[in-house]
């Protein structure tokens, strides 16, 4: 075997050894590495949130033009403070800075000095990109038979939300954060974000109804 072909074999061989430990770890683990300057971490990161990430800016923004401007910004951020992130603690979550907290208070700074800059509210209706959008990939089998018709009823539902209660909708079902966290990210209380979020999930519910 050749030098080459045996160079390109044992890259291959701990790039298939690498992949399933990188897609493993913690978010908090993969951005210590890529702050060291792996950059397959940053590629695992990305992949891990861009669905849920994308949903989240462009569903409060209601535009997906808007929206993905909002999505490149917030990962150059990202990529940019990737050592002061880390550097604030070696174990993030101990700290109180999960990565997906991190990532979506970016996301969240970045959409409200949008919306203050152009003075403007949320969309009231969002556009065909945003509608036709997917869920989950990983939902549950009960979720992913929505119909093309409910969804679309469901996200101009979503649209017509006051702007406090659709991003808390939105903080909870695409961050996945807890109520605590919203509270931190949004700075309101945890009862204030509980009742907001139970307000506009009644009224999801009935636009289902």
């Amino acid at each position: 075997m050749s030098l080459l072909a045996t160079t390109l074999h044992l890259y291959l061989s701990a790039a298939a050894v690498l992949a399933p430990v990188l897609t493993a770890a913690s978010d908090e683990s993969l951005m210590q590495a890529y702050s060291a300057g792996d950059t397959r971490a940053f590629e695992v990161l990305y992949t891990r949130h861009r669905g849920p990430f994308w949903r989240y800016l462009t569903r409060l923004i209601g535009s997906s033009a808007e929206g993905e401007e909002l999505f490149q910004d917030a990962w150059q951020r990202v990529i940019v403070a990737r050592e002061s992130y880390v550097s604030a603690g070696a174990n993030a979550e101990a700290t109180g800075s999960p990565f997906r907290a991190w990532l979506f208070r970016i996301g969240h700074n970045l959409a409200m000095d949008r919306l203050r800059h152009k003075n403007i509210a949320p969309e009231s209706s969002m556009d065909d990109n945003v509608l036709q959008f997917p869920a989950h990939s990983d939902a549950e089998p009960e979720h992913m038979s929505i119909s093309a018709e409910a969804h679309q009823r469901l996200m101009q539902s979503l649209a017509e939300l006051p702007a406090e209660q659709r991003e808390v909708v939105l903080l909870r079902a695409e961050g996945e954060l807890s109520l605590e966290e919203i509270g931190v990210l949004t700075g309101h209380g945890r009862e204030t974000v509980k009742s907001r979020l139970r307000y506009a999930l009644a009224k999801l519910k009935q636009s289902l109804a």
